[in-house]
């Protein structure tokens, strides 16, 4: 984690707190990106240290208000540590699911932007038609609309992230997940820029350039060993968060 997210708060355990900074500043990052819902949204981080807890935006908030000590504190069985205001029980219906799915994640991202609501409409919408698409494409998965903050979705959602951290929510948007706030934040960004070069070539008059299967395969070998990596898109959330602190976001209180 950057040294500039790291402040001390009492309360909270300095893994804590370093997290809820970090996720806060990810919520100003995903608000730079232009890339909200009003407040109907939502990211996650698993508290270290606490594998049945995780930090959610309080409902209400836009992304821009969001600080390190107004996220919300949860279990994964639907109660909020301490007294810490609304949370969006859709949201903790997909970020639960997740966690108890996969837990090997630590933050969990979802958002309803124009491009990944619109791949949403096609079913197995991704082709192998650019290198944004290959970045991501191994590991894509397609999740059926299911009930909103029931029981069958969050049981449905966790069997489907068995099969990627990319997931395509059809008819809804998209959802990434990853071992950090970074690597999940990468794939997103990746994962939204795919679904935007396949939605303008299926504008077009023409059928795209398909990528060559033996390529598409060397760049799944490639990609499944870099988005391993701990550093993978270390480098861009530094880089976005620089960028957040330069608008003077005031997140790390």
């Amino acid at each position: 984690m950057s040294a500039a997210l790291k402040e001390s708060r009492p309360g909270a355990t300095d893994a804590e707190w370093g997290t809820r900074c970090e996720l806060a500043a990810l919520y100003h990052v995903v608000h730079h990106l232009g890339w909200t819902d009003l407040i109907n949204t939502h990211m996650s981080a698993r508290v270290p240290g606490e594998p049945n807890t995780f930090l959610i935006n309080r409902y209400g908030e836009m992304f821009d208000e969001i600080t390190a000590s107004s996220l919300v504190k949860m279990d994964l069985d639907g109660n909020v540590v301490g007294d810490q205001g609304r949370f969006n029980a859709a949201g903790f219906t997909i970020h639960s699911g997740v966690y108890k799915a996969r837990p090997d994640a630590m933050c969990v991202l979802h958002t309803h932007t124009r491009a990944g609501a619109g791949l949403s409409l096609l079913r197995n919408g991704l082709r192998p038609i650019s290198q944004d698409a290959l970045h991501v494409l191994d590991d894509v998965a397609y999740h059926e609309y299911g009930v909103p903050a029931s029981q069958e979705e969050c049981d449905a959602l966790g069997a489907t992230c068995a099969n990627g951290s990319c997931v395509v929510l059809l008819n809804h948007g998209l959802l990434t997940l990853g071992q950090t706030v970074h690597g999940a934040l990468m794939r997103l960004y990746m994962l939204e820029r795919a679904c935007e070069v396949e939605l303008m070539a299926r504008s077009l008059d023409e059928p795209p350039v398909m990528i060559a299967d033996d390529v598409v395969r060397k760049a799944a070998a490639r990609m499944k060993k870099l988005r391993g990596s701990p550093e993978y898109g270390l480098l861009e959330f530094q880089g976005l968060v620089r960028a957040v602190d330069r608008k003077g976001a005031d997140y790390r209180r």
